[in-house]
């Protein structure tokens, strides 16, 4: 059973940070590529940001230049800080590992910008 936890959501004003991690095992870690997608009310699931294992990144237009992806290889975790958020930053974000045909997402944690 594939596990991707993860942590860091909240409630923070428009402006402020978040980091949000997600920790998977080795195995998994090692090998697929990691992102963050979010969801927001009735709207689809939308990609955030990937990293691949060889530290590739890509992001999403709406997100560059505010959010990093980042890997950490000692704690087999994936990070994402998010600076300048803005109200339509809210939505569950949730990490996906992805490798070939293979697909998981973790339960997905809440951001909510707002004064």
């Amino acid at each position: 059973q594939v596990q991707l936890v993860e942590s860091g959501g909240g409630l923070v004003q428009p402006g402020g940070s978040l980091r949000l991690s997600c920790a998977t095992s080795g195995s998994i870690f090692r090998t697929y590529v990691m992102g963050w997608y979010r969801q927001a009310p009735g709207k689809q699931r939308e990609l955030v940001a990937t990293i691949s294992t060889g530290d590739r990144t890509n992001y999403a237009d709406s997100v560059k230049g505010r959010f990093t992806i980042s890997r950490d290889n000692a704690k087999n975790t994936v990070n994402l800080q998010m600076n300048s958020l803005k109200p339509e930053d809210t939505a569950v974000y949730y990490c996906n590992a992805r490798w070939a045909t293979a697909a998981y997402w973790g339960q997905g944690t809440q951001v909510t910008v707002s004064s």
